[in-house]
Parts: structure tokens; sequence; C-alpha cells
């Protein structure tokens, strides 16, 4: 297996020369959870990426849903990226605070809303200052708003149901990206009232292995088609990736992506819909 999507991802140096052109748009998703007790956006004040534009995942979902960052419905994604300067035309260029951890969500949103001209800066805010790259603070600059057609395409998503159906079908590969612990029920969910296992038949490949720990970069398209194959994952069967409540699930949708395969989506509300205990959908223990 050899093709590969490299546009996914954007290099620092990359975003540094083109950081003044007019058509490049930055975004910064960065998300952290709730007892993490870190405020995302007063982080983007203190420090971000010139031009950047915070992007909440928290405000740009379907605040309708008793789960937290749902996809929002085509014409509320339209609105609020529209008062962001974002728009047909924009190269969109997404980073976290962390590295690769919440900017894939944000770029596969797009991606689902039909925007496709969008990548994820490889190694995000850390390799950027590691790097003596420039900063600025303050709210970020949106500029004037810009129109955006939303296309979504519910291919690229899934809900419990849907979910469910498979355990029957077995067509579509299940990959859950959480850590092995958490997948094996071994420790305690951080979100109250979600039992502890994994979607029966589900594999494991946690998030952290598809990253390089020293630089915080997406490994090489190479390396993820083998541990992608060393999970068990047939490139030729469609994927569904889910993960504690749809964040770093995102990142292994990035990592297919750049690795080639073509038919992924992500169980919106992952673990955090699934493990609820009142729903009572059935859960395996034990590691991969």
């Amino acid at each position: 297996m050899t093709r590969t999507n490299p546009d996914a991802l954007a290099s620092t140096d990359w975003l540094y020369q083109h950081l003044r052109a007019p058509d490049v748009r930055i975004v910064d998703a960065s998300y952290y959870l709730p007892h993490e007790g870190v405020d995302a956006r007063a982080a983007f004040e203190q420090q971000h990426i010139p031009g950047a534009v915070f992007f909440d995942i928290d405000e740009i979902a379907d605040t309708t849903s008793d789960l937290p960052h749902m996809m929002p419905p085509p014409e509320k994604f339209s609105a609020k990226v529209r008062k962001l300067g974002l728009g047909d035309g924009s190269r969109i260029v997404v980073y976290d605070q962390r590295g690769i951890f919440s900017a894939p969500r944000v770029w596969w949103m797009f991606r689902a809303m039909g925007h496709r001209d969008v990548a994820v800066l490889d190694g995000g805010l850390p390799k950027w200052l590691a790097e003596d790259k420039p900063v600025e603070d303050g709210k970020g600059r949106a500029g004037e708003e810009r129109h955006f057609t939303a296309r979504f395409d519910n291919t690229m998503l899934r809900d419990r149901d849907q979910v469910n159906r498979e355990l029957t079908r077995q067509k579509e590969q299940i990959v859950d990206v959480r850590a092995p612990e958490r997948y094996a029920g071994e420790v305690a969910e951080p979100r109250e009232g979600l039992r502890t296992g994994h979607i029966p038949g589900s594999a494991n490949l946690p998030f952290t292995e598809l990253l390089d720990p020293q630089t915080n970069t997406m490994k090489s398209p190479e390396e993820l088609q083998r541990l992608l194959g060393e999970a068990g994952i047939d490139p030729k069967r469609p994927v569904v990736t889910s993960c504690g409540s749809g964040v770093t699930a995102a990142v292994l949708n990035l990592a297919l992506h750049v690795a080639g395969y073509r038919d992924i989506a992500l169980y919106d509300g992952s673990w955090t819909d699934w493990g609820r205990e009142e729903l009572n959908m059935p859960v395996e223990n034990g590691r991969a």
C-alpha cells in the first residue's frame, strides 16, 4: 500500500512562510478535558500564532445534545465559521496547544462539512514555539466575514445505532484510540456515569502511538501503515474511529487519511455515548 495524503499536514516552516498569504487562515482548536482545569481560550489569548482565530469545539457544536461537542447542524457550522473569517477559498491550517490532540477534530469537521482545503499543523504550537517562531497575544483577529458553503457528508459520521448494527453486520472495523487501560476497563473513566470497557469487537490503537513523542508530529506514512497493519486494520475495509468523546478519535482519522486509507468515519459521541450506565449497551473488557 503506497497511496498517501501528505497534504493533510502543514509543516511549521510552510506556515511561517505563508503567514501573510491572503488565502491562508489559521485556527487554534485547542481543547482540554474538564478535569484538567485548563481554559483553552485564555491560553489562546495569552499566546497564539499570528493571525489565528480560536475555534471553540464546545460552542461550535450541537448544544441541544446532552453529549459534549457533537457535530453541529450545517447551518450553525456555516454561521459560526463565517464570523471567524473562514470561508470558501480559504486554505485553513488548524493547530492546538498540545501538538496534535484536538486539531484533527476540527480538521475532520471541516472535511465533513465539505471543505477539503484544510490541514493540521504538524507538531502544533509546541513545535512552533520550540523553533522560536513568532506568537502574539489578544483575542485574535477574525477579519471580515466570508461566505462558507456547507456540504455535509454524513458518511463521515456514525451514531450509536449505526455502530450497534455493526456488531452483527461486521462490515466496518471499529477502532478505539483510548489508552489500553481505559479500553480494557482497568481504570475508571474520567467522566462520571460511564461504564468501563470497550465496544465489543473493537480494536485498540492508542492515538499517542501515531505521534512522535519528541516532536509532537505525526509519524511517517510508512510507519503509520505499519502500525495500522499491526493493529489488524484492513485498508480494504471501512474504519470507524472511537475515543472518549469524539475528539482524539480524529487523530486516527487523520493518520488513516495520511496513510492512504479511504473509507473512514468517526463515532460522534464515542464512549461518552456508548458507555452511559443507563443505556446498558453491550461492553467487553480486557486488552486487545
